[in-house]
């Protein structure tokens, strides 16, 4: 293949250089091979022209000094932000060059090589917001001025005082009739800009969310591009209070700001007015309805999800499989060696359900994505009708991926032992990213409860209407609420509970119960006196509960769905519909009581569960390592010294340690401190 940027696509192999060989224990399992993984890699890459291309990028990457990530664990903040932006005006260069656009798949495969250490990345989520809320001459303008990088972005939502609750944001923009100008303005403390990305040291512009007030009245979260620091010398512009806000878990290389505006005039055409305007003389034109202020923020989470936390949980898999087959400790038989932990059940019940939860989020993700593409464009020509779904699936499964992912990557932390709390395995740091993806662009429970609303409100429909509601009628990912709902699970044996569309099923029937429970014990609490409002948070823990039952279900659904797409790849359908079990069958076994509750399952059904499950993790053992070769991550993208193709841990991993500055420098204490103590003692013997 001849790509854009010239010459034959080539897969190459890059190594340490004390590397000669693969290690044997990794390269037996490797062997004997069930299924074909470039097939898979190529289904995973959504057709095999974008796996090339994907490679082509980068080996281009990789082949360049300037992108190295080996010594990211030794710098400093400073060096990091630094190295961060030096990385990005590169990327510029070459994606120019190239020709590579701002939204082609090149650069999104350039991020992913580089795992997401370059800087200015919210520079993209403002064009996203321009290009979701402004008006077509706003986008015009703006637009260009972005992708030229003649101004740099970032999108100042979140406050010291309020987040997910955007109801609750401070920051005022009021309309001056006079001037025609909005005057932008932090009224309190906790108004003040808190955690936006790009913000600390980079950005010139920012969009700022803020309380609309025009004609004496407010209008609520409305966006305002604010001109924040000169183009001239960067400093400051009058009225603005901007700087980092410190150190914190990790993304070091983001300068994190906080941002004051002391009565910032901008003019009135900074409003984002794709969906409100605001009239010279002050009269408020409403053009589309209260949710499509959101609109940003839904595509925001629908990209997440595949290009920065799914890979997270995907890689930290990829580091603990790895490894799990190069540790060897204690031994299976007395006469045996010392066995692979990896062939320890205990090994595979930590770390396969994760293997499959990163494959179910990725089919997840790909249907989202779709649905998302299907709706944006009616709902920027104004036809909302598909909104409501798509925001309530969008912060659900936001959510949920966000805290499985997070669960799943420090699991796979822990199965790596000592050698998975060094920063050097690559786990520590894909840790403490996922992390923050449970609170940036939402948190997870108030997500949550967005979804529970909407699960509130349709199931409600359907008991208006009982006769009339058809599962055609509800959105389709609710239609279950309207479907024949069986009492009893009807398996018999255990291989019952392999058959997709029983565990589908008893599924639907769980997440139909908890919202049932939940709107019912919503509904006593009102018609015994309690308001509407005191009602719901009297009841929220009953809401979080029946979302994330129904975002189950949606997981496991899609998963089956994608399997079902698969009939021509029998290897392939076979040994992901082992994933697919096992996603399904692991979340039945850790919410047994659900299931157990209204005597859906009896408790021998119960145990057939147990042993369907645990069947399967002998089953995927053998595939394990294939199964993480096909997520196709290179040994710079994982930067893991226990991570790498070859397996050759114990030796990369004492190479990567003389790096440490720590054993380049002299030792500071040692004179100040170490010596004048030993010889204190000394003296007095």
């Amino acid at each position: 293949m001849q790509g854009r940027m010239g010459g034959p696509v080539h897969r190459v192999s890059f190594r340490d250089t004390w590397s000669r060989q693969v290690n044997p224990d990794i390269e037996s399992e490797r062997c004997v091979r069930s299924f074909d993984v470039e097939r898979l890699t190529n289904i995973l890459d959504q057709g095999a022209q974008n796996t090339a291309l994907r490679r082509q990028v980068e080996s281009i990457i990789h082949s360049d000094p300037v992108f190295n990530l080996k010594d990211n664990y030794f710098l400093t903040q400073n060096e990091s932000y630094e190295t961060a932006i030096q990385k990005k005006v590169h990327i510029q260069k070459i994606a120019q060059r190239l020709g590579w656009s701002e939204n082609g798949p090149e650069m999104k495969y350039a991020y992913r090589a580089l795992s997401g250490y370059v800087a200015l990345s919210l520079q993209g989520i403002f064009r996203k917001a321009l290009r979701s809320l402004g008006s077509e001459e706003q986008i015009a303008k703006w637009d260009p001025l972005c992708r030229e990088f003649q101004i740099i972005t970032t999108y100042a939502q979140t406050e010291l005082g309020h987040g997910t609750y955007l109801q609750g944001l401070e920051t005022e923009a009021t309309y001056d009739a006079a001037t025609q100008e909005f005057v932008i303005h932090s009224p309190t403390m906790t108004a003040t800009k808190w955690w936006p990305g790009d913000l600390g040291r980079s950005a010139t512009h920012a969009l700022v969310l803020a309380q609309l007030i025009c004609s004496g009245a407010q209008r609520g979260m409305h966006a305002f591009i604010v001109p924040i620091r000169s183009l001239q010398d960067h400093t400051p512009l009058p009225g603005i209070a901007v700087g980092d806000i410190g150190p914190k878990m990790d993304f070091e290389h983001t300068d994190n700001g906080f941002l004051r505006l002391d009565h910032v005039r901008v003019p009135r055409e900074n409003m984002l007015s794709r969906f409100a305007q605001v009239l010279p003389d002050g009269t408020y034109t409403k053009l589309g309805v209260e949710q499509s202020n959101y609109l940003s923020m839904v595509v925001v989470r629908v990209d997440l999800l595949l290009g920065e936390i799914i890979p997270l949980l995907q890689k930290a898999c990829v580091i603990a499989t790895r490894y799990s087959v190069v540790r060897h400790q204690s031994r299976l038989q007395p006469s045996d060696p010392e066995a692979k932990i990896l062939d320890y059940q205990t090994q595979q019940q930590k770390l396969f359900p994760q293997l499959a939860t990163a494959y179910a989020f990725h089919f997840l993700a790909v249907s989202l994505t779709e649905f998302f593409q299907r709706c944006y464009s009616a709902i920027i020509d104004k036809d909302f009708a598909l909104l409501p779904e798509l925001h309530a699936l969008s912060a659900g499964l936001k959510a949920l991926v966000a805290d499985f992912c997070t669960q799943g990557a420090e699991l796979c932390r822990r199965a790596c032992g000592g050698h998975g709390y060094s920063k050097l395995s690559g786990l520590p740091s894909l840790v403490t990213r996922v992390t923050a993806s449970c609170t940036y662009e939402g948190e997870n429970t108030v997500l949550y409860l967005q979804t529970a609303r909407f699960l509130v409100k349709n199931y409600l429909q359907t008991q208006m209407s009982p006769g009339s509601t058809s599962q055609n009628s509800l959105p389709q990912s609710v239609s279950y609420l309207a479907a024949p709902s069986l009492a009893r699970c009807p398996a018999q044996r255990v291989a019952d509970f392999l058959c997709p569309e029983l565990y589908a099923t008893a599924w639907a029937h769980v997440a139909a119960r908890l919202i049932k429970d939940s709107v019912h014990h919503l509904q006593t609490l009102t018609q015994t006196g309690a308001d509407r409002q005191e009602a719901w948070n009297q009841t929220t823990v009953l809401h979080l509960q029946a979302a994330k039952a129904h975002c189950y279900y949606v997981t496991v659904k899609t998963f089956t769905e994608a399997l079902e797409k698969l009939e021509n790849e029998p290897a392939i359908q076979q040994v992901l519909k082992r994933l697919c079990d096992l996603y399904a069958l692991h979340g039945m076994m850790t919410n047994v009581g659900d299931f157990l509750h209204d005597g859906f399952l009896s408790g021998a059904q119960a145990d057939m569960v147990r042993t369907a499950y645990l069947d399967l993790l002998l089953l995927i053992r053998k595939d394990a390592i294939l199964l993480t070769d096909a997520f196709d991550f290179t040994d710079q993208c994982l930067n893991s010294a226990l991570g790498c193709y070859d397996g050759n841990v114990y030796g990369r991993l004492f190479e990567w340690a003389q790096k440490s500055p720590t054993n380049i420098q002299g030792n500071p204490a040692y004179e100040k401190y170490i010596r004048p103590l030993l010889q204190g003692w000394r003296s007095k013997l």
